[in-house]
């Protein structure tokens, strides 16, 4: 039963989540943490950190992760292809349309309004993630004991990195990992 609920979750993930990685947040997070609760607001952040970490379309790396946690290897398997499906029909199909259409203004019409969408979709997924990563419970809350400064100045300053220098962004993520094991370590002498 929990294949079942996995490829069908990611199969919807897959279907709907149209304008990449980032726009498919928000479906992920309904999906895993809202409506199964397969994951807390911790571990879906912890999940999107992962997923930017490692080779792959965010979507299908979540999809082998939550797979992988809550039903082993075969999970990991049917999540994976319960993500992937949609799209490879849907490509084939698209590209067959594209193709025998590309000329029609129709067409080009309908591509040029799904941008803004597209634009919405992915700046509500980095919203969720600096909530998530500036508060401790998840929600907007203003108060001294909830809000993260360390990672509000990890963020700050990785984001000067890449805006003022150009550092590769490979290089300011492990700055922060390094910044953030050396603070550990001087949390633990203290």
């Amino acid at each position: 039963m929990i294949y079942l609920q996995l490829f069908l979750s990611f199969l919807q993930i897959g279907a709907f989540s149209f304008g990449g990685g980032y726009a498919a947040m928000p479906l992920i997070q309904d999906q895993v943490v809202n409506l199964h609760g397969w994951l807390t607001a911790t571990e879906f952040t912890d999940l999107i950190t992962i997923s930017q970490m490692t080779p792959g379309p965010i979507a299908v790396n979540s999809a082998t992760f939550v797979g992988l946690k809550i039903a082993g290897l075969g999970g990991a398997v049917t999540a994976t292809l319960g993500c992937i499906l949609p799209s490879c029909i849907l490509v084939t199909l698209l590209a067959w349309l594209y193709m025998k259409y590309r000329k029609m203004a129709m067409l080009q019409g309908v591509l040029g309004m799904l941008r803004p969408a597209v634009v919405a979709m992915i700046a509500t997924a980095g919203v969720t993630v600096l909530i998530s990563a500036f508060f401790f419970n998840g929600a907007v809350d203003l108060q001294a004991s909830n809000i993260s400064v360390r990672s509000i100045l990890y963020f700050l300053a990785a984001f000067l990195l890449l805006r003022k220098t150009k550092m590769s962004p490979v290089k300011v993520m492990v700055l922060c990992g390094i910044f953030e094991v050396v603070y550990y370590f001087i949390t633990l002498l203290i």
